[in-house]
């Protein structure tokens, strides 16, 4: 069982669960447009997880349906989903998450920001706002030359929720109040649009495998205020020791002992050192799919190392598809993979 299905996160786990094993897959979700195009054969509507009645609509369709395996891709129905494990064992059915206070502690980014930095992993400093004498000294503190600072919603939600670089006090004064921020906001120190993430995945504190992806632009990044939609316009194939180390790092500051599904966001600061920004817990990003048409299926190792079977065996446990693959997307049409020597000869 899937959620989410139809929105493009999940659509890529299902794309990969059915490109090489015969699984019946069943999607769930609350919007019945995108459900409505899930490749899932059986779906069914849900509430939000932030509804009240989440819960239990939840538990009814694991008593009709009897999952095996369940697998969430939304940061809020994660955190929600987490906290009913007991209810999942009750009904056998299989998931795969890291514990709930490492959920916690990575759905709220300031909290990740706190175990980073007492970890001793580089990170751009970080203030929560709560008042105004807060994000005047976050101006002061560390703007950068040309007076400007980040600011982001530390509340759960992905896309770079909230968003903003400014060097303007009263314009980020009223993005925080616009946005009802006070107190879930964080200014940032500015780095730079350089980005990369990891994808991992462990089983019992052993890693099993992980591969990184540059980003070359988002989708639609011109017409977001930030210049960030959440939504990778070109992700490219990439290996690099100092981000193996950094997110391995990262990932060991929020759990001591990984098991599932860790997913390193890091940005370059002006030295060229890769920080990290959050941890995509206990889901895959949205261009899974990209890993599995060049070879590395995670989703189909995740869910069979969840159902009980042996975490398969790698030569090459972190990057072991070839640099330089390239996965174009686009608004309505397929994305497709490329070489990036094939892209320049074109």
């Amino acid at each position: 069982m899937i959620a989410g299905a139809g929105g493009a996160p999940s659509e890529g786990v299902i794309f990969s669960l059915m490109k090489n094993r015969d699984y019946e897959i069943f999607g769930m979700g609350a919007d019945s447009t995108d459900l409505a195009c899930s490749l899932a054969p059986f779906k069914r509507l849900v509430p939000y997880a932030s509804e009240e009645i989440y819960q239990d609509a939840l538990v009814q369709i694991i008593e009709e349906v009897r999952p095996d395996f369940i697998h969430f891709q939304n940061d809020a129905e994660i955190f929600v989903a987490s906290g009913m494990r007991h209810i999942f064992d009750s009904y056998n059915v299989g998931y795969f998450l890291p514990r709930h206070e490492v959920i916690d502690t990575c759905v709220h980014k300031y909290k990740s920001y706190l175990a980073f930095a007492e970890a001793g992993v580089r990170v751009p400093k970080n203030l929560l706002i709560e008042n105004e004498k807060q994000l005047k000294e976050s101006f002061s503190e560390f703007g950068n030359p040309e007076g400007k600072i980040w600011l982001r919603s530390s509340a759960i939600g992905g896309g770079g929720k909230g968003s903003l670089a400014t060097e303007n006090f009263d314009f980020a004064k009223a993005w925080i109040t616009a946005n009802k921020g006070w107190g879930s906001f964080l200014a940032a120190e500015m780095l730079t649009s350089r980005t990369v993430t990891w994808q991992s995945i462990w089983s019992k504190g052993k890693l099993v495998v992980a591969q990184t992806r540059k980003r070359s632009g988002w989708i639609h990044g011109n017409r977001s205020i930030s210049g960030i939609t959440g939504v990778t316009k070109v992700g490219i194939t990439t290996s690099d020791k100092q981000v193996d180390e950094i997110a391995i790092s990262s990932i060991l500051a929020v759990d001591k002992a990984p098991n599932g599904l860790y997913g390193v966001d890091m940005t370059y600061d002006a030295d060229g050192i890769p920080n990290p920004t959050e941890i995509n817990i206990a889901r895959f990003f949205t261009t899974i799919r990209f890993f599995t048409e060049a070879g590395l299926n995670m989703p189909d190792i995740y869910t069979q190392i969840g159902l009980g079977f042996e975490a398969p065996n790698f030569d090459r446990r972190i990057n072991p598809l070839p640099e330089n693959l390239c996965w174009l997307r686009g608004m309505d049409r397929e994305p497709k993979l490329f070489t990036e020597e094939s892209i320049k000869n074109l």
